[in-house]
């Protein structure tokens, strides 16, 4: 009989209790870094990233490719939509349920820690470097409510936090973390620099919940269309919008991008409206509109066109297969400002 080799029954050994994380990776300078943390104790790292209509995947896919993380996205848009309407914690500054997002993203995250025999999950969060979603009350409300509380590390600020079951446990090493706060983000430079990181992403812009003017269009939305459906809220990201009636809103574009994109979101039961003879926008009429919306919607891509403004000007409107011309003056401009949403 050969004698068993005990460098190799070691290595074995060694495999099996190597300890794996869950990054909840945005692709921003804070959670690449945290993933660097992370490594550089020789731990496997998972990257998962959430996807809906008001923030996306690109540049998540972009950093983990950069640092070789592996990386699943997941589309949230169902489960989301239903927090954002109602949000047990409240919103930010605009429509932003910072909170009760977290909470869900951890929550999604932990069902995948499970699944995968993984034993934490991890952020790229900073204590104190957001007022509503980053204080020391609200990472232990949003861990807490996540159902995995001692399962949830935030590398970055983890010697300011009180210390998890993996730290006690030796499986992460508390003092291989950090304890950067607030809202410089000088620490975190220092640290890209050291890792080789350039190119990083702006910190600010990434979900559309915290910008104004979106925030208002999908109040509107909200208020006037409950049955909406995700294409809706991708033509909130499109055009100037008008509120014609209760039933009627109407979507004008502001430059070719803006048309090709209104064009590409339209369905057969949409009205869409072009000049015939000047060069003009795209006016999309969502469905369930009436003559007369039609008729504003005509007089507002010849306001918004080259066409002359106090002369009829022929508009043509089409609904799935069939069209129709309209001659019609441009709307006054004051009126329709008072419309816009």
């Amino acid at each position: 009989m050969e004698p068993s080799n005990p460098l190799s029954n070691k290595k074995g050994e060694e495999s099996l209790l190597k300890v794996k994380g869950i990054s909840l990776f945005s692709g921003g300078l804070d959670s690449t870094l945290a993933v660097k943390v992370i490594l550089e104790q020789g731990i496997e790292v998972l990257g998962v990233t959430f996807k809906t209509p008001f923030f996306g995947e690109k540049k998540a896919k972009a950093a983990a490719k950069i640092i070789g993380l592996t990386l699943t996205i997941i589309d949230i848009t169902e489960e989301h939509l239903e927090i954002l309407k109602a949000p047990k914690y409240g919103y930010g500054k605009n429509m932003n349920p910072c909170i009760d997002c977290h909470t869900l993203m951890l929550k999604i995250a932990g069902g995948i820690m499970k699944d995968t025999r993984a034993d934490f999950i991890f952020t790229g969060e900073v204590l104190g470097q957001r007022p509503m979603s980053q204080t020391k009350q609200s990472l232990h409300v949003v861990a807490k409510n996540s159902g995995y509380q001692d399962y949830i590390i935030r590398p970055l600020s983890a010697k300011l936090l009180p210390e998890t079951k993996l730290e006690t446990e030796g499986k992460v090493d508390r003092q291989r973390l950090l304890a950067i706060r607030g809202r410089s983000r000088k620490n975190q430079i220092e640290l890209a620099q050291r890792y080789g990181i350039t190119g990083y992403a702006a910190p600010a812009g990434g979900c559309l919940l915290t910008d104004p003017m979106f925030t208002k269009r999908l109040r509107d939305l909200f208020a006037y269309h409950r049955n909406f459906l995700t294409r809706d809220i991708e033509l909130l990201k499109h055009g100037r919008h008008f509120r014609i009636n209760d039933a009627s809103r109407i979507i004008v574009g502001r430059n070719s991008f803006e048309n090709e994109s209104l064009e590409r979101l339209s369905t057969g039961e949409d009205v869409l409206i072009h000049m015939a003879q000047f060069p003009g926008p795209t006016v999309l009429v969502p469905s369930q509109s009436d003559d007369t919306t039609v008729h504003y919607a005509a007089s507002l891509c010849a306001l918004y066109s080259d066409a002359p403004k106090d002369e009829d000007v022929v508009v043509v409107c089409r609904k799935g297969d069939s069209s129709q011309t309209i001659r019609i003056k441009a709307a006054q401009r004051e009126d329709a400002e008072q419309r816009m949403i």
